[in-house]
């Protein structure tokens, strides 16, 4: 009897892929889209989202940027994931001035920037733009999107990274006025901030006000009393 050959299509390729995703192989998801023109099976969003995706789990950014160039030649409509995926492979592998083109791109294609867009952004600035990261986060309040704990942390880094212990201060203390959670991490942060500056009885200051009562320690910070 004749044996049926059964030949994968674009959604068999895309299970593959997304498989590879979930499993965080990334040069798999990239060989299986190599695959996919040898088979003459054109991949689509979803098979280079999911491909992005495993980039993004390995901070894999330069892999990352070429998929998103790709998607360009081979006709493919980005969208808000897509970008989501590649600006934090670059903000996980330090590509954090390309990070920043990416979202440039994202406004001049008018695609919408949500707050995973700017926490990703904000993360990729603790590698060298603090002032860049005061910048996107004060694009996210002006957009009137809901700044998180993880906004903020990743703010407070790239302060800290920056030296701007000062400025690290008053940031805490507007988030606090804006009602945004702090957490151990928040508090970690301003308090190695404190350190690394040199101020090292702020640091303590800050410390035992932490462990003796967070909320009295966060009226100070937003009335600028420490």
């Amino acid at each position: 009897s004749q044996q049926n050959n059964i030949e994968p299509d674009v959604l068999t390729f895309n299970a593959a892929v997304s498989a590879c995703e979930k499993g965080c192989e990334w040069e798999k998801a990239l060989q299986l889209i190599s695959v996919m023109a040898w088979a003459r099976v054109e991949p689509n969003l979803v098979t280079f989202n999911a491909a992005l995706s495993a980039c993004e789990k390995r901070g894999e950014w330069t892999s990352a940027l070429h998929l998103v160039s790709v998607m360009a030649y081979s006709e493919v409509e980005w969208d808000t994931i897509t970008f989501n995926a590649a600006i934090s492979a670059c903000a996980r592998g330090g590509g954090w001035a390309d990070a920043l083109q990416l979202i440039g791109l994202m406004t001049h294609s008018e695609l919408e920037l949500d707050i995973i867009t700017f926490n990703a952004g904000i993360g990729a600035c603790e590698q060298g733009g603090w002032g860049k990261a005061l910048q996107l986060l004060e694009w996210t309040m002006q957009r009137k999107l809901e700044c998180s704990t993880i906004t903020l942390n990743a703010a407070i880094t790239a302060l800290d990274k920056g030296g701007m212990w000062k400025k690290t201060l008053q940031l805490v203390g507007t988030m606090a006025e804006n009602m945004v959670e702090l957490d151990a991490n928040t508090f970690s942060a301003v308090v190695r901030a404190c350190e690394n500056a040199g101020e090292h009885a702020s640091a303590l200051q800050y410390f035992n006000a932490m462990r003796l009562n967070i909320e009295h320690l966060v009226l100070c910070f937003a009335r600028g009393r420490m």
